[in-house]
């Protein structure tokens, strides 16, 4: 398949996947409890359309896990109002190799989120990315999302052409290479895509740090997310 056909199929498969019934469109409303909370009871006062699911995070002050539930309504009205996602055409350019080399011990890099007003969360980070890109030797922090390298950037496209607080990307990485030394990765900027947080304001979307903004635009991948007649999530 050409790769400009797979990359059509990568962007419907977005569009079905953040459209879906717990799809990031769906999340209408996170709800922290502090105690373990009682999901059925919560089941059984959702709507019909509404499905509930347990999450926990690290308190941003004591350290100490925090217990919460997730709503998510098939009948959103940030579904409703979805129009599209805008992305940049196809560009074989921004298909870039490098290098992953992990450390020996679990490392943490502390990451601000959309939500925390400044306040900083640690993230594993299992190594480091090597690459260069538009002519500049960049050293990258990608962290570990549930074993897949999520690397999270910003550029200068960012609040103008594409989502404001940066775009994330997926770090394809050489399985059959040796753990022992450098791993092959593929930076495919043109999966690059809007975080969560562009679909739903439920969402606690990290932010990029500094070795992950680039002075230039990386104008490939997904732009913004498109709704109809002025809907605005923050307002929902």
């Amino acid at each position: 398949m050409p790769a400009s056909d797979d990359h059509a199929s990568w962007l419907q498969d977005r569009t079905r996947a953040v459209t879906s019934a717990t799809g990031n469109l769906s999340l209408v409303e996170t709800r922290w409890t502090g105690d373990l909370p009682d999901i059925d009871a919560a089941r059984a006062a959702a709507g019909p359309t509404v499905q509930v699911t347990p999450l926990t995070r690290t308190h941003l002050d004591t350290g100490a896990p925090e217990q919460g539930l997730r709503f998510w309504d098939a009948d959103a009205p940030a579904i409703r109002a979805f129009d599209r996602i805008d992305a940049y055409p196809y560009d074989p350019e921004w298909v870039v190799f490098g290098e992953f080399t992990p450390v020996s011990v679990g490392r943490t890099v502390p990451f601000e989120h959309i939500r925390d007003n400044g306040g900083t969360r640690e993230l594993v980070v299992p190594g480091d990315i090597h690459a260069t890109i538009q002519g500049q030797d960049v050293t990258l922090a990608a962290f570990d999302d549930g074993g897949t390298l999520l690397l999270v950037f910003g550029d200068e496209t960012n609040g103008v052409e594409t989502y404001g607080s940066g775009r994330f990307l997926f770090v394809e990485t050489d399985a059959a290479a040796s753990p022992d030394g450098p791993i092959p990765v593929t930076l495919d900027f043109n999966r690059a895509f809007v975080p969560p947080c562009g679909f739903s304001a439920q969402y606690n979307c990290p932010l990029p740090p500094a070795s992950n903004r680039f002075a230039f635009p990386v104008r490939a991948g997904e732009k913004n997310v498109v709704f109809r007649d002025g809907f605005d999530i923050y307002a929902a």
